[in-house]
């Protein structure tokens, strides 16, 4: 099985969250108790993935390199590229390509927030074969990029912000390929916006039918913080829940200790260099628990 690496678009220039992305991206906003960036990141980790590449304008690249470093202390190899300009999602690949390398590639967006039991996230990563989405059931299809399923289940369309959508299954910015995903981005005309969409990608492995889209069960909760209102209903499901149980959702060093990236060793010297905190408290109880 071929070695998938993972990528975090975290670039864009967030328009819909100004003045609060004056300063600096959008997935350095607080959800809830911590960065944006830190959930998509902990996804990639319970994922299995242990390289990771994040991508963001040149503004922001240090805020996450003082936050994660090279990724050495969770276990990990954390690299970072610069995105110019928001040309697209598919444009991650292009961007990416040294990274990435011969492998297969995971790219998630960097607002898109999951919660629930994500071992199907591992699972797909481990079945896949050239291209594998994912198929998320919402009320307002309209808003994304929708997927058609014919009667036996298997994809036949996919349209980017349908007028008339064809089913109610969104794509969620999560997206497995296998290395040609890169030469074929490549290949890839800009839309008449100006970017190299992810739908044109993915319609390029559709029309090959090698695509996979697997439907999201009703436990796992999508959530997409890239709107005020939005980041507002992300933050509170969030307290809603680790009030309720005591447990934190997006926390990567929790995630890397779960995977096995880090053993109590590690997780500890982690916890040495973070200051008096909820957080800190947090994590001591991890360590304390697992004695």
């Amino acid at each position: 099985m071929k070695k998938t690496k993972g990528i975090i678009l975290a670039g864009g220039s967030g328009t819909r969250m100004y003045p609060m992305t004056s300063l600096y991206s959008k997935q350095l906003i607080a959800v809830y108790d911590k960065p944006m960036i830190y959930y998509p990141l902990s996804t990639l980790i319970l994922a299995g993935i242990k390289e990771v590449l994040i991508i963001s304008n040149e503004e922001t690249i240090p805020h996450y390199k003082k936050l994660f470093g090279d990724g050495k202390l969770l276990g990990m190899k954390i690299e970072y590229a610069v995105q110019p300009a928001p040309k697209g999602i598919a444009q991650a690949f292009i961007i990416g390509e040294k990274f990435v390398g011969k492998d297969n590639a995971f790219l998630i967006l960097g607002d898109n927030i999951f919660y629930g039991y994500l071992n199907f996230l591992r699972e797909a990563v481990e079945k896949n074969k050239t291209a594998t989405v994912f198929g998320y059931y919402v009320k307002d299809p309209e808003r994304y990029g929708v997927v058609e399923f014919d009667k036996s289940g298997k994809a036949i369309s996919i349209e980017e912000k349908p007028k008339k959508p064809k089913s109610n299954f969104a794509v969620p910015g999560i997206y497995i390929f296998d290395n040609s995903c890169i030469k074929r981005a490549k290949g890839l005309e800009p839309s008449p916006r100006g970017e190299v969409e992810i739908t044109d990608l993915i319609k390029t492995y559709l029309d090959e039918n090698k695509l996979s889209v697997a439907k999201i069960g009703r436990g796992i909760a999508w959530l997409d913080s890239g709107t005020p209102d939005s980041l507002l209903d992300a933050s509170t499901f969030i307290a809603s829940i680790e009030q309720r149980q005591g447990l934190k959702i997006g926390c990567v060093e929790e995630a890397a200790y779960q995977m096995g990236f880090i053993d109590k060793k590690g997780l500890n010297n982690i916890i040495d260099k973070i200051p008096n905190s909820y957080y800190r408290n947090y994590l001591e109880k991890i360590v304390e628990n697992k004695e």
